[in-house]
């Protein structure tokens, strides 16, 4: 299994107490596919740099570390594409996690 990082940009338009709620939906979606997930970062709702349509300004952007296979990469992105509470899905391989350094007496 690799470890994956995932930046997702939700729609929130006009309901941004339910931030929480889509999360744990795509947080659910990534487990109900396989993966484990190990951080959810929650980045705050920021302003597009480029406006495509000006009903939707603005995204709320959530980082989650997962780990899986890469089959389930692709299940993950064919699923996101279609769920209208996910502006964008950006998927890489994460780098691997630091291990503690025991400190030298």
């Amino acid at each position: 299994m690799k470890r994956y990082e995932g930046l997702f940009i939700l729609n929130t338009a006009g309901r941004e107490e339910n931030a929480k709620e889509l999360i744990d939906k795509v947080a659910a979606e990534i487990t109900a596919q396989g993966g484990t997930i190990e951080t959810i970062q929650k980045m705050d709702k920021r302003s597009f740099a480029r406006v495509a349509d000006k009903r939707h300004s603005a995204g709320f952007y959530v980082n989650i570390i997962f780990s899986g296979t890469p089959a389930l990469v692709s299940a993950l992105r064919a699923r996101f594409v279609l769920n209208e509470d996910v502006f964008r899905v950006l998927i890489t391989v994460a780098p691997p996690a630091k291990q503690a350094v025991p400190a030298a007496s």
